[in-house]
């Protein structure tokens, strides 16, 4: 048996013995450590297994199974759905261990921990990052799985944009675009993908043609606060006066579709302004053989309209005369008679490139959300058509002073102090839009422009002539275009014949609200008429049903009414400029 004399080795060699065989033994540890917590992972004790690995993890020069025993933590917390402590594990891996030989697998099953926790676009960022192309099948399969749950198309087309090379983005979003409604389809985005990623048509097979749905009879839910308990028959002003307003001239138009062979049945409920009286009312059978519900007007109670009406496939308006789009986004059943405040906010760009002298312009929107929306529209409109917008400002009752001082500080006067030029040059800009109907802010600008008198175009909203406080000569004095959806020429037959059959009913004029009832209901007849009661499946973006006393309703791809009249008040007349 060999013994060991220390007295014939040296104390250094003696050290080195002792270390290596210290060193062997740890490393021995290390090794039956990591065999135990493999075989745990392995018989899929997850976590004895995290356990086992999570003290491999640490850093000991001596441990060469670090990265692997981060690796079978992460994996190990994932498969019991500690998803988020997976996701932090693979990225300290990633930091640690930049240069380690099996990254991809690291990469894929971060991946993975982003798919999961719908973080698409970190998740397509670390795909790119996988070099093996073993792993090319496996993450076409990932994409498809989790990119085809995405229901939100502009959230894909995000996602084409920074990943354009992407074929499996691009099939899933022609997908997706091809299962929406005929009506709601762009056609020009699809065929754009087709042409540009060389997909077949068999991309767009499978998708039933829709037919138009007519009836004999046309069903039309009014789900309004009609608040029948509190009518009296006196001749003041109700609290829902408009709504009365409106229901008279639905009525009428009943009479006038019933004439042209349309036979269309109003059925009026009354939600009494009321959340719970509301959902009641859509318990009731009767509601599921609706062609068309209109209510319940007030957003707060919406909720379970658009619920019934996502359930059972029947169209709805919320509120005929609401520009909201936040009542369409959620049910591809619900849209606008109105178009919404970005519709006329991206026309009110286009009626400023059209007939604006200067490429430039002034924004002025005051404190409400709606106000904010319409700006920051206007000013992306404006710069795909290539108007540079000089100056955008938020207005408050404490900053509006600013307006006379941007715009009529004046530097040179006449012999008589009348101004001839201002700080601000006459004619340097082109048009001002101004996305309020705050009193204060527009007539501010008004007051400015009419003090410069050059050739600025003011953009502005319908609303403003409700103000029985304007001078509308004032109108009259400046360059003006009012976007108004519901401009209606008070001399033509078809208005002058509405105007008499309402006044032999109900021996008074007619309201713009009876006017704006009549109209939805005309517009709505002819268009279920023509198009079937599934219209927002039927027809295509093109399609313009013809208004009696208005424009008529053209729906866009966001299921808004996209014809936006723009006026000019001319003679004492409203004169239409497009």
């Amino acid at each position: 048996m060999f013994e060991l004399n220390s007295k014939k080795i040296s104390p250094w060699l003696l050290a080195f013995i002792l270390t290596l065989a210290v060193l062997t033994a740890s490393a021995q540890d290390y090794k039956r450590q990591y065999r135990t917590a493999k075989d745990l992972f392995t018989e899929g004790k997850y976590s004895e297994a995290m356990i086992a690995f999570k003290s491999l993890t640490v850093y000991d020069k001596n441990n060469p199974f670090r990265e692997y025993a981060s690796y079978y933590y992460g994996m190990s917390a994932y498969r019991l759905g500690y998803v988020t402590v997976a996701k932090d594990m693979l990225i300290q891996i990633k930091k640690l261990y930049p240069q380690w030989d099996q990254m991809d697998e690291v990469n894929y099953l971060l991946c993975k921990t982003y798919f999961d926790q719908k973080e698409y676009f970190q998740a397509l960022t670390i795909t790119d990052q996988i070099k093996d192309p073993t792993f090319v099948s496996d993450l076409k399969n990932l994409k498809r799985f989790y990119i085809a749950q995405i229901e939100d198309p502009e959230i894909l087309r995000m996602m084409l944009e920074d990943h354009p090379d992407d074929l499996e983005i691009a099939k899933i979003m022609v997908s997706r675009l091809s299962q929406k409604p005929h009506h709601l389809q762009d056609t020009t985005l699809i065929n754009s993908l087709i042409i540009k990623y060389a997909l077949v048509k068999s991309e767009l097979a499978g998708q039933p043609a829709i037919h138009p749905i007519k009836k004999d009879t046309l069903r039309v839910a009014l789900v309004m606060p009609f608040l029948a308990a509190t009518l009296d028959p006196s001749p003041v002003k109700k609290r829902n006066q408009i709504i009365l307003e409106l229901y008279q001239g639905m009525k009428l138009a009943t009479d006038s579709l019933s004439n042209a062979g349309i036979q269309l049945s109003l059925l009026a409920y009354d939600n009494e302004r009321n959340l719970d009286a509301t959902r009641k009312i859509f318990k009731e059978n009767e509601l599921k053989s609706m062609d068309l519900i209109v209510g319940p007007f007030f957003q707060e109670e919406a909720k379970p309209v658009l619920e019934f009406s996502m359930n059972n496939q029947i169209s709805v308006v919320v509120n005929p005369l609401s520009n909201n789009s936040d009542l369409v986004k959620q049910n591809p059943y619900s849209f606008l008679f109105q178009p919404s405040h970005e519709t006329i906010a991206r026309s009110s760009a286009e009626i400023a490139s059209s007939l604006a002298k200067k490429n430039n312009c002034f924004v002025y929107y005051g404190e409400t959300a709606k106000d904010s929306l319409m700006a920051a529209t206007f000013v992306a409109r404006a710069k795909d058509l290539n108007i540079k917008v000089l100056h955008s400002q938020r207005i408050s009752s404490e900053n509006s002073a600013t307006i006379l001082s941007k715009l009529a500080t004046a530097t040179q006067y006449d012999e008589w102090k009348n101004p001839l030029q201002f700080s601000l040059k006459k004619d340097s800009i082109g048009c001002i839009f101004v996305a309020s109907s705050n009193e204060l802010i527009y007539s501010k600008v008004i007051n400015s422009v009419e003090t410069r008198g050059d050739s600025i175009l003011v953009i502005g909203q319908e609303g403003w002539l409700d103000d029985s406080s304007v001078d509308y000569t004032r109108f009259e004095r400046i360059k003006i275009a009012l976007a108004a959806p519901n401009f209606k020429s008070v001399i033509s037959p078809a208005f002058l014949g509405f105007r008499k059959k309402y006044m032999n009913k109900h021996g008074v004029l007619p309201s713009d609200y009876a006017g704006v009832g009549y109209e939805f209901i005309m517009v709505m007849g002819q268009m279920m008429d023509q198009y079937g009661v599934n219209f927002l499946q039927t027809l295509s973006e093109e399609t313009l049903v013809q208004g009696l006393l208005s424009s008529g309703l053209s729906l866009s791809a966001q299921r808004d009414n996209r014809v936006v009249p723009f006026v000019s008040l001319k003679g004492g007349q409203l004169v239409r400029l497009n």
